[in-house]
């Protein structure tokens, strides 16, 4: 028998490298969210006196000392200044920023103005008899109270979720011994604060 010859596999020819890919074009920059309220057109119909107070006011949130307030103070700059505009409202009328952008961007008080004439002329407020009913849901034996507990664990995780903490400022010396709350002077107590 004759020998087996070794037998290579022929070798391949060399392929040419593949291109390099051609670089990704640079992404389009995401357009900035306009705010959804054009705030040029806002009419302001505050008194003299009211915008004294508010330009004071202002000037206690300006943290800085440029006489502008970053955008995430705006909320609470309004509330402080007598609305309730929910996070959600304000972030809307700011146009969606990111929570980067809210702690960066600063407004002047001209700037701020309108936008707080639009909270203050906004048709969702809630009335006393609103809230009241809310919670007249929870109200099981129709006595006027809901429990304590209950209210608690509503405002931890639904809506606007408040923390712990929030809920226990809220909520101080407001339940009975039994741990019930009447709904009626606790709405009555948080509308005056």
């Amino acid at each position: 028998m004759a020998p087996k010859k070794d037998v290579k596999a022929p070798a391949k020819k060399a392929e040419p490298a593949p291109a390099a890919p051609a670089p990704a074009p640079e992404p389009a920059p995401a357009p900035k969210a306009a705010p959804a309220v054009d705030l040029s057109a806002i009419k302001l119909t505050f008194t003299q006196d009211q915008v004294e107070d508010y330009k004071e006011a202002f000037g206690l949130f300006d943290r800085v000392g440029d006489s502008k307030v970053a955008y995430n103070q705006i909320a609470d700059l309004m509330r402080a200044l007598g609305q309730n505009p929910t996070n959600k409202e304000v972030n809307k009328l700011l146009g969606n920023l990111s929570a980067e952008e809210m702690a960066h961007k600063r407004v002047a008080f001209e700037g701020f103005l309108p936008m707080l004439q639009f909270i203050v002329n906004s048709p969702n407020k809630a009335a006393y008899e609103d809230y009241v009913e809310g919670l007249r849901v929870f109200d099981k034996e129709g006595n006027g109270t809901v429990m304590g507990t209950e209210l608690r664990i509503v405002l931890q995780t639904l809506g606007e979720k408040m923390s712990e903490a929030e809920v226990d400022v809220l909520m101080a010396g407001q339940e009975d011994e039994n741990g019930s709350i009447n709904y009626e002077a606790f709405v009555k107590h948080i509308m005056s604060v």
